[in-house]
């Protein structure tokens, strides 16, 4: 069965990249980290970011100015998702694959590790602020509000015009792809909206369909009373990521949760915030929060400034490729026996390293992919949530 086996893991390995890199959307349209060289679970990658460079003034001298410092930057990802899919072939299945029929279960175990690669990069929502839409209404119905708002962000963000992207669930892409701009040949510039159903690349940036798009439910902070509203209990200076939050009347029952990704407005700033710490409080009469919150205050805010929490939302999302990083490495090798055989490879597509592992069981062979990642959101002005 060895020089079986030596056969059957390169085919099953090759028809489960070409799942992967159906389905992992989020890993192909980040900046990642590529490489061969193996590694274990919780061990640290440096991804490069590009160092931004401050044009100066030119004043001829006899010698040379002083170079400006551009020593790259990078950021650390942790590889500390390990996930698996497997299945089981009896030696009959076995033989089929022989034959050259890969095995849908094979499709799923693989498909099951890309969505839980996938999601766990969207999950980094959770730490961006800037937004368009509005919560609960899926976006692009009538028009592209929505999205100019969010490019707006990213404009006032300096992101880069080059690998912009934008990322929506089912509903919204419905919703858009029907668009006059997106459907009519006349309007959008070509025919493959009619022809493909497929936005592509419009307004500077590569739009996509993503079925794991998550959804952001609100902390339960609650005021009972219908002319009661939250504010800031005292002034808040300028540069400051905390804040006290009460209800403008301490004649109501309040309290509850904010919970992280949570998205607030307050007057006297045009810069929205999102919770980084979840903020709890029983509820009481006088009941107040101290939230601790990104970015920092963009402006000081007086005392009794009304703040606005925004309402649960789909969580669709235009970002430039650096806003957020993305690693894998294939997991260290293990001991060939007599029961087990190994092969590991790094797609250069998705860069996901997918190891495929084979062993024997009682009248029949366990087939296990695995996966070794991690992610982290670099750069959280880089990124706009697109409220659904």
């Amino acid at each position: 069965m060895a020089n079986t086996l030596t056969n059957i893991i390169p085919q099953l390995l090759a028809g489960g990249l070409d799942t992967l890199r159906e389905q992992a959307i989020m890993p192909r349209l980040v900046n990642r980290s590529i490489d061969a060289e193996n590694r274990e679970r919780g061990d640290t990658i440096d991804v490069p970011v590009p160092t931004a460079i401050t044009a100066r003034d030119v004043t001829a001298a006899v010698t040379h100015a002083t170079n400006q410092d551009t020593a790259a930057q990078k950021v650390q990802v942790i590889l500390n998702q390990w996930k698996e899919g497997s299945f089981h072939l009896s030696d009959k299945d076995a033989e089929a694959v022989m034959a050259g029929f890969i095995p849908m279960q094979a499709q799923e175990a693989v498909k099951s590790l890309a969505n839980s690669v996938d999601s766990y990069v969207l999950a980094l929502y959770t730490g961006i602020y800037n937004y368009g839409g509005t919560a609960g209404t899926t976006p692009f119905a009538t028009n592209l509000d929505a999205f100019k708002t969010a490019r707006k962000w990213l404009n006032k963000s300096l992101a880069p015009f080059t690998d912009r992207r934008v990322v929506l669930d089912p509903d919204a892409e419905a919703n858009a792809l029907v668009l006059s701009q997106f459907l009519k040949a006349d309007e959008r510039g070509d025919q493959e909206g009619i022809i493909s159903g497929q936005i592509g690349r419009k307004l500077g940036s590569d739009w996509y369909l993503n079925q794991n798009i998550p959804t952001h439910t609100k902390g339960t902070w609650t005021i009972v009373g219908t002319t009661q509203h939250t504010e800031i209990k005292a002034t808040a200076t300028l540069g400051t990521s905390t804040a006290i939050f009460q209800a403008s009347s301490t004649t109501t029952t309040i309290g509850g949760t904010l919970v992280v990704g949570d998205i607030f407005t307050v007057t006297g700033s045009s810069q929205p915030y999102v919770v980084k710490t979840l903020a709890s409080i029983a509820k009481a009469a006088a009941a107040t929060l101290s939230v601790a919150f990104s970015p920092v205050l963009d402006a000081t805010i007086a005392a009794a400034a009304t703040v606005v929490h925004i309402a649960s939302h789909t969580v669709n999302l235009a970002f430039h490729r650096d806003a957020f990083a993305c690693a894998s490495r294939p997991l260290a090798k293990s001991q060939m026996d007599d029961t087990a055989r190994f092969m590991s490879v790094v797609d250069p597509i998705s860069g996901l390293a997918l190891r495929l592992e084979v062993s024997r069981q009682y009248k029949q062979w366990t087939y296990s992919y695995d996966l070794l990642y991690g992610a982290t959101l670099v750069r959280a002005p880089l990124a706009a949530r697109i409220l659904g």
